[in-house]
């Protein structure tokens, strides 16, 4: 999820009653909850799109869940010492103590990848003992109606704790609402998965894409490698998500990815990957989960060496028939 999302929910944790806890609670719950997008950093280093297959990996597996919130324990006591040392500490804050500041930012950790786990982009929760993504289909990776809630029931909490007034139950209810609402959209992947199995084929993945804004409604994708189709829905019929006379046969990419690691890194992050033919010929390789005029230039990766092959009559006849 984007990090707006991430903010209010390590704060509303805050306002729920846990920023009692100690001193420079919400800050270890605010950035806790955001620490895992450290590896956007890779940004400096990694050119293309190889960023694709570093992020959402090493800094949201298990071992970065412990040492992450650690770092920021720590960071967190001795900025309060420092201050304490200058005569320059609030003398509101509450006594830090290092263990409620270590689970608290631990807590807000955690929430992170539970959340990224939501949309279609993925996650490697067991990195760096798999490499293995998971996905959860059940939230776009940003839902306004999330941040309605989060944003509203943060507000409206910190109104009530300046004017006296019980300031903590609004918070847990707000908590309760969004967990009930994730919980809805997963229900309603799950049922779009189970009634609109795909027929393509038995090796057949299927997707279901929450939507922006239209958070019930859902983008059904379903194929293998090469050969993806989407549900037009006033069809009733599985169309191909690229006409036939822009697609390309399927390259050697076995070897193409060893001198080319921006199609490395995509192909190891790529869910639903197929090749389309460039204005010169060549082919492009693309993901059917980000098909669309505003995200093809940042998923995709361009093979200028590599001529688009028509794929043959045979195979194009035999998806027709399919759909």
């Amino acid at each position: 999820m984007d990090n707006i999302t991430h903010s209010l929910v390590g704060a509303l944790i805050g306002q729920a009653g846990l920023k009692r806890k100690t001193g420079l609670a919400m800050p270890a719950l605010i950035v806790g909850a955001n620490l895992p997008d450290v590896d956007a950093a890779c940004f400096l280093w990694l050119d293309g799109v190889e960023h694709l297959g570093f992020r959402r990996g090493i800094t949201h597996g298990p071992i970065a869940w412990v040492l992450l919130p650690l770092v920021l324990a720590g960071l967190l006591y001795a900025f309060d010492r420092w201050q304490a040392k200058r005569g320059t500490r609030p003398e509101g804050r509450l006594p830090v103590r290092f263990g409620w500041l270590y689970a608290l930012a631990f807590i807000g950790c955690l929430t992170h990848p539970a959340l990224d786990w939501l949309n279609v982009y993925g996650i490697r929760l067991l990195e760096p003992f798999s490499s293995q993504w998971f996905y959860g289909d059940t939230l776009f990776i940003i839902d306004v109606w999330l941040w309605a809630l989060l944003g509203f029931a943060t507000w409206f909490s910190l109104r009530r704790e300046r004017r006296g007034g019980e300031w903590r139950r609004p918070a847990r209810i707000a908590i309760a609402v969004a967990l009930g609402y994730i919980g809805l959209n997963g229900a309603i992947s799950a049922s779009h998965g189970w009634h609109s199995a795909s027929p393509l084929s038995d090796s057949a993945k299927t997707i279901s894409s929450p939507l922006p804004v239209l958070s019930f409604a859902r983008d059904e994708l379903s194929g293998k490698v090469n050969d993806w189709h989407y549900l037009d829905g006033s069809a009733e019929a599985w169309v191909p998500i690229v006409p036939d006379e822009m697609r390309c046969a399927w390259p050697d990419t076995v070897l193409l990815r060893r001198s080319n690691r921006d199609l490395d890194a995509f192909l190891f992050w790529s869910r639903a990957p197929f090749a389309e033919r460039a204005p010169d010929g060549s082919v492009l390789i693309r993901d059917a989960r980000f098909y669309h005029p505003r995200a093809r230039d940042r998923f995709s990766v361009a093979l200028p060496d590599v001529r688009c092959e028509s794929l043959p009559v045979s195979v194009r006849a035999e998806e027709a028939g399919r759909s």
